[in-house]
């Protein structure tokens, strides 16, 4: 998978071997709690902590079919631990959810992997409201559930795309990270921003695999460029963040030789030779369709590859800010931005009751919602251009 992104060797192995004896021992003597367990990067940290032997290992998602996969996939590789081993198909946001952590409860540490990622939730305000809900408002409960609970970390994901925001996705990270230096000051939180993970579920690049089975031309814009990681690097980051990040600590990859930025017209051209196919460019949507059913027989496969226009595209990628405070001494290939309990908590609490309000009603625009992300994030560059990847191909 490294070379379909442009990369022969793995970020974080120095890092990972520098501090293994460590992380075996912190992992075989602790107890775990994973979130969003059977998403693309919630199985990768799974897999880093269960190879690890933990004592206990409990894993919730709402997805009942990815967590029979992640089961299968793990006793496929790794076979079995004398620790408690469990997956529970549940909803964060529901009763039964908060019933089993009434009944026990008991975690070191926390993980949460569960996000509304997609930029093209953004389109309307109803799926809008339910990212929201996800990113913040999971959070700040799962984060206040451990903290009384007693236990000694909490562990979320965040993005770069939290870093000068133009999504509403990114958006909602931010203020994500806004309740979690609140929350700090009851529990001990760290978090990762980092990379487009390569292949991950609905992603792009995961969508190659479906064009291909299901002989479809292959989309990707040519104009924007992104850093990548491998599943198995994402699962890597997030758990080192966990276990050796300080309060407040956001990790991130630092930028070198082995991680680049890539087009993902560059990735598609590599992945369909990696195939044995040679791209052929087409000018059109319905070209593309209809050479699909002859092409590839002739070892060619029909490529769009197009400039992007869509709502909430970043032209770049960063994972930290100019007024932000980093340590790039402590790892090889990490970085760490150290953080101060700095948020306006009267913004904060507006932004609950604004959202409980909205709800209360049951009616909300989107334009109310983008409002009051502007609120929060005066510098929010969001710019809305009418077009979203669903009206694409």
């Amino acid at each position: 998978m490294l070379s379909l992104i442009g990369r022969e060797k793995a970020l974080f192995s120095n890092d990972i071997e520098n501090h293994e004896d460590e992380l075996k021992s912190i992992v075989s003597s602790s107890s775990f709690l994973v979130l969003g367990g059977a998403g693309s990067i919630g199985q990768a940290v799974t897999k880093e902590i269960f190879k690890r032997n933990p004592q206990k290992l409990h894993v919730v998602d709402i997805s009942e079919n990815n967590m029979v996969e992640l089961v299968r996939d793990i006793r496929s590789s790794f076979g079995y631990i004398n620790g408690d081993f469990q997956t529970f198909a549940l909803d964060i946001g529901s009763i039964e959810y908060d019933a089993f952590i009434k009944a026990d409860g008991k975690y070191d540490y926390v993980l949460n992997l569960s996000a509304l990622k997609h930029v093209r939730s953004e389109k309307d305000p109803y799926t809008l409201m339910r990212m929201i809900d996800v990113n913040v408002f999971n959070t700040e409960k799962t984060m206040k559930q451990a903290a009384e609970n007693g236990s000694k970390k909490y562990f979320c994901v965040s993005t770069d795309k939290a870093a000068n925001p133009v999504n509403m996705m990114g958006a909602s990270k931010r203020i994500m990270e806004m309740f979690l230096m609140r929350r700090s000051a009851d529990i001990a939180i760290s978090t990762a921003r980092f990379a487009n993970v390569a292949f991950s579920d609905g992603s792009l690049l995961h969508g190659f695999n479906q064009r291909i089975q299901k002989r479809q031309p292959i989309v990707a814009p040519r104009d924007i460029k992104r850093y990548f990681v491998i599943p198995k690097e994402s699962g890597e980051l997030c758990l080192m963040s966990c276990i050796f990040g300080e309060n407040r600590d956001i990790f991130f990859p630092k930028l070198s030789e082995s991680l680049h930025l890539i087009t993902f017209a560059d990735i598609a051209v590599k992945y369909l030779a990696n195939l044995g196919y040679k791209p052929h460019l087409c000018e059109s949507e319905d070209e593309a369709r209809e050479l699909a059913q002859t092409l590839p027989e002739k070892g060619l496969w029909p490529c769009l590859f197009t400039d992007s226009d869509t709502t909430g595209e970043k032209d770049f990628e960063e994972f930290f800010t100019d007024n932000e405070t980093l340590d790039m001494e402590r790892f090889d290939n990490l970085g760490v931005i150290k953080n101060e309990a700095l948020y306006d908590p009267e913004l904060v609490n507006e932004f609950e009751q604004t959202i409980d309000k909205l709800k209360q009603n049951q009616a909300w625009t989107k334009d109310e919602i983008v409002e009051l992300f502007f609120k929060m994030i005066p510098d929010f560059g969001h710019k809305e251009t009418g077009k979203y990847l669903d009206s694409k191909m």
